[in-house]
């Protein structure tokens, strides 16, 4: 298969998911020219706001692989991944995604995340609409020291 098959089928199943009463958003995660998951959009029927195709996709492929780190994978989406699946494709490793439909062209339906896109490249304590407070807990163990202390064999709980 070639990458328009692959992003063929990520088309067929947005369109799918639109006639189950779904967002036009579908998924494929290849590897080594084999699908190794699929995903759609599930925001309507599962009230999560983070049901987005790319995310259910990637989660399925990690499970599949048993590997939270998908470098040798590629996505295909039927639309451009807002930034919230860009970074979980990015943190998992992806480095190649090919997507059918863009920003500018899901726009006139309301489906464009562009300006979401632009709000997030400001610093978050910048981001109007946006309160971004730091407060650290006193007197507790660092967190971050607790996470690699308990990396070593001789951390106990």
């Amino acid at each position: 298969m070639c990458d328009a098959d692959f992003l063929n089928q990520a088309i067929q199943l947005a369109k799918e998911n639109v006639k189950q009463g779904g967002r036009p958003f579908g998924a494929v995660i290849v590897k080594d020219r084999q699908v190794v998951s699929r995903g759609v959009n599930q925001i309507l029927t599962t009230g999560d706001p983070t049901s987005h195709a790319e995310l259910n996709a990637l989660r399925q492929a990690a499970q599949y692989l048993k590997t939270t780190q998908l470098k040798d994978c590629v996505v295909y989406a039927s639309g451009q991944p807002c930034p919230m699946c860009l970074a979980a494709m990015r943190m998992a490793g992806i480095e190649k995604i090919f997507y059918a439909y863009s920003n500018a062209d899901a726009e006139p339906y309301g489906l464009s995340t562009a300006q979401l896109a632009e709000k997030l490249r400001l610093d978050p304590h910048q981001q109007k609409g946006l309160s971004f407070l730091q407060l650290k807990p006193a007197g507790d163990m660092e967190l971050y020291a607790l996470w690699q202390q308990s990396q070593s064999k001789d951390f106990i709980q």
